[in-house]
């Protein structure tokens, strides 16, 4: 999909603000600081041509359907019993879907949107260096890490939970990248980086909802690989490549389970978590924690279906729901299709499915097989974390998944009518 855009944007603005979403990929991974600073740059270099990203806004779907729901999350600040500052607070949170056009806009060709790539590989492998050399007590941990890095659990510059799920998604696209990798150099680097990083979710770091995307991510490359060929569209991988990678991924799940104790521990935990928790008392384990949260958001779903309590009114409703419950409280019920179907009601659920449905009908408009499968591995990382977590909400997952977003989909070739 090409848009016009100002002679005077491309010749001023455009350059500098190309070197600034580069180093927004190195800095996502890495430090708040630092991409809000890169964030505020952005902004002020948009001011000079709102025209040209409100058309993005409006023309390019992806783009579109993020505005869709971030303008809802809008209007349901001014609905409720949250005092609208609170309520502008918590979408501030969400304004990382506003930021896709943007985005879209600093990422006009091909080669800026490589580099914007391997910045964030980039940032992944310096975070995979330092997790291992935390991890294997070579590097003390250090005050500007994590504040629950230790070797037990080397994560190191955000929480386990989102380091976990960023090294999944990386390990997938090095998976993309190895497939088309022209060299045996590169190939071997790929390769490499593919598999320390699946080592770094599966052994090292806790992060949960990390194994359930690397699992996923890893059966949709195979998939996808496979069903190329048998279309006749991979020349490079036939289908012996295809299913030695299925059966060395099946291998390597199966191995990982039985060989690492932490992994077999953590999984059979929730499975006897889950097993044992009974309604409003599972006050005393995280899993019980995490279903006694979906139970009782669920039930304030039910008073307010269709357009919620309002954007912010999470955290109230939920006190609300569970006075004179033994129930932990919360501010974020930690799944982000309840979290917005409380705030929005169906309403906004709908318009976040429909923003996933968006983008994995427009993959294949994206041309190269690794835009097309790599956009949809997108969408179903995000589908599967927000499960289990609320990454739309939280900073760091959210401004990757706009970043990726805009990184994947802004040359998109409009060709249907109908997209």
């Amino acid at each position: 999909m090409k848009l016009t855009v100002a002679p005077v944007w491309q010749r001023f603005a455009l350059p500098p603000l190309r070197i600034g979403m580069v180093l927004l990929g190195l800095a996502v991974p890495i430090s708040v600081a630092l991409d809000n600073l890169l964030l505020a740059v952005l902004l002020l270099g948009a001011l000079f041509n709102l025209r040209a990203a409100w058309q993005i806004a409006t023309q390019h779907p992806a783009a579109r359907a993020a505005w869709l729901l971030f303008a809802v999350l809008f209007a349901a600040m001014f609905y409720g019993a949250t005092p609208l500052r609170d309520a502008a607070g918590i979408l501030g949170k969400y304004a990382d879907l506003a930021f896709i056009p943007l985005f879209m806009l600093v990422l006009p060709d091909e080669a800026i949107r490589r580099r914007a790539q391997y910045a964030f590989l980039a940032s992944m492998g310096l975070t995979l260096l330092l997790s291992f050399l935390l991890g294997l007590n070579l590097l003390p941990a250090q005050h500007w890490m994590n504040t629950f890095a230790m070797p037990a659990n080397p994560v190191i510059f955000h929480s386990h939970i989102t380091q976990n799920n960023m090294m999944a998604f990386a390990v997938f696209l090095a998976l993309l990248n190895l497939r088309d990798a022209a060299t045996r150099g590169a190939q071997a680097a790929w390769g490499l980086f593919a598999l320390l990083g699946t080592i770094n979710v599966l052994f090292m770091v806790q992060g949960r909802t990390g194994y359930v995307i690397l699992l996923v991510l890893l059966g949709w490359f195979a998939w996808s690989t496979l069903a190329r060929h048998m279309r006749g569209l991979g020349k490079a991988w036939g289908w012996r490549q295809g299913m030695a990678v299925i059966l060395a991924l099946t291998g390597l799940a199966v191995a990982a389970y039985e060989a690492s104790p932490r992994l077999h521990d953590r999984v059979g935990l929730v499975a006897s978590e889950f097993q044992a928790w009974q309604p409003d008392h599972g006050k005393n384990n995280s899993t019980g924690q995490r279903l006694d949260f979906y139970y009782n958001t669920l039930q304030i779903v039910r008073q307010h279906p269709v357009f919620g309590v309002g954007t912010g009114g999470f955290p109230d409703a939920f006190v609300r729901q569970t006075q004179g419950k033994d129930v932990l409280q919360t501010r974020n019920p930690h799944n982000e299709y309840l979290m917005i179907t409380v705030q929005t009601g169906v309403i906004g659920l709908a318009l976040l499915l429909y923003l996933f449905y968006t983008q994995w009908r427009c993959a294949p408009l994206l041309g190269a097989p690794f835009g097309q499968d790599a956009s949809r591995g997108l969408v179903l990382a995000y589908l599967v974390n927000c499960l289990f977590n609320s990454p739309l909400l939280d900073h760091a997952d959210g401004l990757f998944f706009a970043f990726m977003t805009a990184v994947l989909f802004a040359g998109m070739r409009r060709e249907k009518k109908n997209v």
